[in-house]
């Protein structure tokens, strides 16, 4: 296209046939080619700036200070991080069930740092070579600061399984662990991922220097539903009769995905309602017409016509309860609260660890820990693993 270019003629608004069939292209339009166009499998990483505000995200108080503390604290307040000497984290793992809102977290941290944000699809990691996987990093490093966000259930899977196809993903996955590596305080990159399967995921991910911050997002409890909801409404006009409360206790076990759908579908009933009420005005209307234009009698047109349904009432709502369902299950709740039990377990002293009395220190042997690594979770997930 580019050599077409250069043989025609822009004040014609056709081509000739001459100029079609003789393209010569050359190395210089090879380039330009290269320069301007995009691998298909990188279409789908665009830095953008994210709106999302806290504001519009219902509960999970507690994840967004630990995510402010990690994320947010060391952009602010780098000179604190500085003083004891200590490096800020690289990435957070997120993990939960589907629909807790983690994408939504990942956004509205990164627009309250004031960074671009990079969403990258699994398909990425599995698109093509390891450049697919250099050229996204190098978006986000000329980005900076920006926030990445991936899923890692496609591709963090533990390394060596079977159907491997020769390796590649290990690859792939392989060359991901030493991006992270590469990243440092002066690249100004932040890594979130984010995970349904954490029992899955290859520890190597999570060891200090890579994903080392692991936040569980639990389904909302009635406080952050009630939270939800009023989110999720605060554009929409709403009867004073609608009990919000009460939606709120009804609606235990929802994700905030399902309390979207919820309010979602009463809003597309009240839609349906004032849309079906418009037609029957304009039925009515048209028949009073043709009987007043045989009677020879004039009719008046409306000027300003009322709105027939102006609000969401609590009818709405009753119908649209008749579709809500759960998308997980307690059994699914259960398993991922006892992996975020273990995992505390297998990582931590708990409130075991303790100094020894005295100033100059004693050579009592300190206390050690019980379990190390995932040991303790392999043990007590052997017949409760995450997805039989």
């Amino acid at each position: 296209m580019q050599q077409i270019r250069k043989k025609m003629d822009v004040d014609e608004d056709t081509l000739d046939a001459e100029v079609l069939d003789s393209p010569g292209v050359t190395m210089d339009n090879s380039r330009f080619a290269l320069e301007t166009s995009n691998p298909s499998a990188l279409r789908e990483t665009i830095v953008e700036v994210s709106t999302v505000k806290w504001d519009d995200l219902g509960g999970l108080e507690k994840v967004k200070q630990e995510l402010q503390e990690t994320v947010q604290y060391p952009v602010d307040h780098p000179e604190k991080f500085l003083k004891p000497g200590m490096s800020p984290s690289k990435g957070v793992l997120f993990y939960g069930p589907s629909g807790t809102g983690k994408t939504m977290l990942a956004k509205a941290i990164a627009n309250e740092c004031n960074a671009n944000f990079i969403s990258v699809d699994g398909l990425v990691w599995l698109g093509g070579s390891e450049a697919n996987v250099r050229d996204v990093f190098d978006k986000a490093r000329a980005a900076a600061p920006c926030v990445m966000f991936f899923e890692l259930d496609s591709i963090a899977n533990v390394r060596g399984g079977n159907g491997d196809g020769g390796g590649a993903r290990d690859r792939v996955f392989n060359l991901i662990l030493t991006e992270m590596e590469g990243m440092n305080a002066k690249n100004n990159v932040f890594i979130i991922g984010a995970t349904n399967r954490p029992d899955e995921i290859d520890s190597a991910l999570l060891r200090p220097g890579r994903l080392d911050q692991l936040i569980y997002i639990p389904l909302p409890d009635e406080p952050s539903r009630l939270s939800i909801l009023e989110v999720c409404l605060k554009k929409s006009l709403v009867s004073p009769s609608v009990d919000l409360n009460f939606l709120a206790e009804s609606t235990h076990g929802f994700s905030g995905a399902d309390l979207t759908e919820l309010c979602q579908r009463a809003a597309k009933v009240a839609i349906r309602e004032s849309i079906d009420a418009d037609i029957r005005r304009t039925r009515e209307r048209r028949e009073k017409f043709e009987a007043a234009r045989e009677d020879d009698m004039k009719v008046e047109e409306a000027e300003d016509e009322e709105d027939l349904v102006p609000e969401i009432t609590r009818e709405h709502f009753k119908e649209a309860m008749k579709f809500a369902r759960r998308s997980v299950s307690d059994q699914d709740i259960r398993r991922y609260e006892m992996f975020s039990q273990n995992l505390q377990q297998s990582r931590g002293f708990g409130n075991s660890f303790k100094f020894p009395e005295g100033e100059g220190g004693s050579s009592t042997t300190p206390a050690r820990m019980t379990a190390t690594g995932n040991a303790g979770f392999t043990e007590d997930t052997a017949d409760d693993d995450l997805y039989d």
